[in-house]
């Protein structure tokens, strides 16, 4: 199930469910039933709007024939991916915030991705950027970081 489990990741589990019933012919009314909760609550989940409880997922489980804590597993890395996400929308704004558009002319600023893109955000501030711009990235990235970008043993910021 292992495998199986990685194309999963960061999927809400309520979808999985839905394509679940779908492929079982189980109707979404049968299906809240046996598991002893309102049609409602199940449509909730399925459409992606609502949090798995740990109580119905083991219920799910055991009514799907899945391994005790599949689909609890699958919030959780939906919960993981979610925080990611969120984090990446931060950081993205309060990076891109300290620096000037001017330094990406070429470049949609809205699409520059700070984890994606650091090597180019990096080359890019420590050659046209003022040294509070090179503070702030050696600041976000890390001396390490910007030293191997760089090819350098230390970080002089002029």
């Amino acid at each position: 199930m292992e495998t199986s489990m990685e194309k999963y990741k960061g999927i809400h589990p309520g979808l999985i469910l839905e394509h679940e019933l779908k492929k079982r012919k189980i109707a979404k009314n049968q299906f809240a039933t046996a598991i002893n909760q309102h049609r409602q609550t199940l449509n909730a989940i399925t459409k992606g709007r609502r949090k798995l409880p740990v109580e119905l997922s083991f219920k799910i489980d055991k009514e799907l024939g899945y391994a005790e804590g599949t689909m609890l597993m699958m919030q959780t890395y939906f919960e993981i991916e979610d925080y990611r996400k969120k984090q990446r929308l931060t950081k993205t704004s309060f990076a891109l915030g300290k620096l000037r558009n001017g330094l990406f002319w070429d470049t949609d600023i809205s699409k520059i991705d700070p984890d994606i893109h650091a090597t180019a955000i990096i080359r890019r501030v420590f050659e046209r950027g003022n040294a509070e711009e090179k503070e702030y990235i050696t600041d976000y990235y890390g001396d390490r970081r910007i030293a191997e970008v760089l090819g350098t043993d230390s970080i002089v910021a002029s």
